[in-house]
């Protein structure tokens, strides 16, 4: 971990999320437990997709796209978060395929501008049923693309 978290550019793609580090969160040091740091990226995305309409309601036939599986995980700890309060997560999509979509994260200071961790995770979307991978829908991909990030 550095000194100084890395000051991120201005958002210019993707979306910005707030969600709340609390005392529990801290480790033994008073540090952001390095297993949160997923957790709240993963709330950060629920509550964005439901704000589209796409939520699991305990029911795996009917929940769609919200049938999903983690391929894989990748994260690096830039900075330490040493105390509870408001932070953000900046989500977006690095690539958006038939059954599968890359999304990238940084977990950052609530106006963006500090990165505390960043990092990428693989999705794949599953058929109920057969738990094989099976295609995002229309209206899924629709949202998707409004959060891919621009080439280059």
């Amino acid at each position: 971990m550095t000194a100084e978290a890395p000051v991120a550019p201005a958002l210019s793609y993707g979306r910005l999320i707030p969600v709340a580090v609390h005392f529990d969160d801290l480790d033994a040091l008073g540090l952001l437990h390095n297993a949160r740091y997923p957790l709240l990226v993963e709330r950060a995305w629920s509550e964005l997709w439901q704000g589209h309409g796409f939520r699991f309601e305990g029911d795996w036939a009917a929940a769609g796209d919200a049938c999903n599986a983690v391929k894989e995980l990748r994260i690096s700890y830039e900075a330490p978060v040493t105390r509870p309060g408001a932070y953000a997560v900046h989500l977006w999509l690095e690539r958006l395929g038939r059954t599968g979509l890359t999304y990238g994260f940084r977990f950052c200071s609530a106006d963006g501008a500090m990165t505390y961790a960043q990092g990428s995770r693989v999705l794949v979307r599953l058929d109920s049923a057969t738990l094989r991978p099976a295609p995002w829908s229309e209206e899924f991909r629709a949202a998707g693309r409004e959060l891919l990030r621009p080439a280059g």
